[in-house]
């Protein structure tokens, strides 16, 4: 069975820093792009940054400069630095990977992680 485990989520105070994780197991022939997204209550989920398989990466406006999204491919594993934290960053942080389980490719989403930030 194919998953995506996310940590690293929590309270920290405005200006601090939190890094999540998201690793992925199973029976994984391959990992293409992985993303992280987040869900502030009332509103939609939005892409916060994406990886490709190559190391390429993009990111929102909102995050730029002070997250940083790294993967570490021999852990099937994907990073979400987060640095000068606001408290507008508040919400469920999602990990998003399309996967070729062997079968085909599918896009996969963690179960989710809750950053809280204090002003």
């Amino acid at each position: 069975q194919v998953q995506l485990v996310e940590s690293g989520g929590g309270l920290v105070q405005a200006g601090g820093s939190l890094r999540l994780s998201c690793a992925a197991s199973g029976s994984i022939f391959s990992i293409g792009a992985m993303r992280w997204y987040r869900q502030a209550p009332g509103k939609q989920r939005e892409l916060v940054a994406a990886i490709s398989s190559g190391g390429s990466t993009r990111y929102a406006d909102s995050v730029k400069g002070r997250f940083t999204i790294s993967r570490d491919n021999a852990k099937n594993t994907v990073y979400l630095q987060m640095n000068s934290l606001k408290p507008e960053d508040t919400a469920v942080y999602y990990c998003n990977a399309d996967l070729d389980y062997g079968l085909g490719w599918m896009a996969y989403w963690g179960q989710g992680t809750q950053v809280t930030v204090s002003s």
